[in-house]
């Protein structure tokens, strides 16, 4: 369970082969949307909800 993309990477360098990845999910509220939206566009995690306009 993770939503970064270097994790998986880190796992399959050691051999390991991911065959699934269950993303952790979370409702951005306005406290933590533009953390949220960091993640995901500076370091890569795959966060949908964070893609999404800010609606509050």
């Amino acid at each position: 369970m993770t939503n970064n993309p270097k994790k998986v990477i880190g796992l399959e360098g050691y051999g390991l082969t991911i065959v699934e990845r269950v993303p952790i999910e979370i409702q951005p509220i306005k406290e933590n949307y533009h953390y949220l939206k960091t993640k995901k566009d500076k370091m890569g995690h795959l966060i949908l909800q964070a893609s999404e306009e800010k609606k509050s």
